[in-house]
């Protein structure tokens, strides 16, 4: 790829800051649960024609549970992370291609970030899996987008189209067979929402080891000022969307716990839940078994469910489950599994009906993944990597762009409210849900419209500094 229009940038410096941030409540997903997580925080500058720059920012929490489920020890993944993220910040301070976002973030992707994730696991008894290395790459990528905007005084989704892009998404993208699909002509803006809404329903997480009833209650939870108990969250934040973690290995457990926070959520007024097993799955049977049982015995609650999130293993390509018969009962989102648009191609073709969406595996590749899904048909979600701080911010504008089935996931007031109040200062409605709903009429200017300039937030010495 050459610099072929005015409008141009390419990554010239780079640097990463480490923010540690601990639970005040552990989450459990899957096997292992979370009590801690570093968030890394980027900051990039691009050079765009003659002697023009700008800055960009982004972050995103390296969630080690989520990226890389594993028996190694917890401290072996989450140094191999870091390890890994530094050397991304060399790697994009040097990466010498020009283009928009999409184009030099899709390219770093396809050359530089495989390379350097072989080149990691070279000789390591267990190789770090590419979601992590998405995951880790997911910072200089989101910052990347935010320095474009800011170079050209406009929000970043305003520069998804052929005025500031170099080809079409027919470059990158290639339709499903027989689908009657084309890209050619055709751009990211063609497939956003416009304008935005600037407000989203919200969706709680009912993590494995939240607690449900005042009998539950053993006396060490956190006195902090911030609800403990699922009805008292319902109740203070206006809730009407649940999201229900579940085992995956247990089926009575697993009916056990969505018939008892769907008669809850009943009670309350909640509207809507969702499943997500965190692909500790392995038979569609274990999931219908569990829908059809819901459907017999609580009609309400089945009715409830609008739908269920990646069941079984999220490497699609060594396990090419058929999942008609789950997407058959309710539309069933893949998460983990959506890699990438060919990742999504593949799914679809075994039944998947739906994609959920994640800033945390880049953002080039959210938007890229997000035109292929909708050209095809499936339905969209945005789901959350618990983002906390500057995190939230494009997490909630993807959501808010991408016309999803039922708003935006976001819990990280829940699990480090404290973690998120130089931000919030800023940005009241985006770190506390009001009315079952977060509010994005702060978010305005250029790039992401962070409005860093007036978060007062100060930040560790940078463990890498590039360029």
């Amino acid at each position: 790829m050459v610099a072929t229009q005015e409008t141009n940038v390419r990554p010239i410096a780079a640097s990463l800051h480490f923010l540690p941030v601990q639970t005040r409540v552990p989450l459990k997903f899957g096997p292992e649960t979370l009590t801690h997580v570093t968030c890394a925080r980027v900051h990039l500058r691009v050079q765009g024609t003659g002697s023009r720059s700008a800055e960009g920012w982004g972050e995103t929490p390296l969630s080690v549970q989520w990226v890389w489920p594993s028996s190694l020890g917890y401290e072996e993944r989450h140094e191999a992370l870091k390890a890994f993220t530094v050397g991304l910040a060399e790697a994009w301070a040097a990466f010498d291609v020009a283009g928009h976002p999409v184009e030099v973030g899709h390219a770093f992707q396809q050359a530089e970030l495989r390379r350097l994730l072989d080149e990691f696991n070279s000789g390591r008894a267990e190789p770090m899996p590419w979601l992590a290395a998405l995951v880790c790459c997911s910072p200089f990528d989101i910052a990347l987008h935010d320095a474009y905007g800011e170079l050209h005084g406009v929000p970043v989704y305003e520069t998804y189209n052929d005025r500031f892009m170099n080809a079409d998404l027919a470059e990158v993208l290639s339709p499903a067979e027989g689908a009657g699909v084309s890209f050619a002509g055709k751009y990211p803006e063609d497939f956003l929402v416009a304008p935005r809404p600037d407000a989203l329903p919200a969706w709680h997480l009912v993590g494995g080891k939240d607690l449900i009833e005042e009998s539950e209650l053993t006396g060490a939870e956190p006195d902090d000022g911030y609800p403990v108990l699922l009805r008292d969250w319902i109740r203070r934040d206006g809730l009407k969307c649940l999201k229900v973690k579940l085992r995956g290995d247990d089926t009575e457990w697993d009916y056990a716990r969505l018939t008892k926070v769907g008669r809850i959520a009943a009670e309350e007024g909640v509207d809507w839940l969702s499943s997500d097993f965190n692909c500790t799955v392995r038979e569609p049977a274990y999931v219908n078994d569990i829908l059809d049982r819901l459907m017999a015995e609580n009609p309400r609650i089945y009715g409830m469910v609008l739908y269920v999130e990646q069941p079984f293993p999220y490497e699609l390509d060594e396990n090419r489950i058929d999942v008609h018969s789950v997407s058959a009962r309710k539309p069933l989102f893949m998460d983990e599994s959506a890699h990438d648009w060919p990742l999504i191609r593949l799914g679809r073709s075994l039944g998947w009906t739906g994609v959920a969406l994640k800033t945390c595996k880049t953002q080039t590749g959210a938007v890229l993944s997000l035109c292929w899904a909708r050209a095809h048909g499936m339905t969209l979600m945005v789901q959350d990597l618990t983002n906390p701080m500057l995190a939230q911010v494009p997490h909630v504008l993807l959501a808010a762009h991408a016309g999803t089935i039922m708003g935006v996931e976001t819990n990280s007031m829940q699990f480090y409210p404290e973690a998120s109040l130089p931000e919030a200062a800023v940005h009241p409605g985006l770190y506390t849900r009001r009315d079952g709903q977060v509010a994005l009429s702060t978010i305005e200017g250029p790039g992401f419209g962070y409005r860093v300039g007036e978060v007062r937030r100060e930040l560790p010495e940078p463990v890498a500094v590039f360029g």
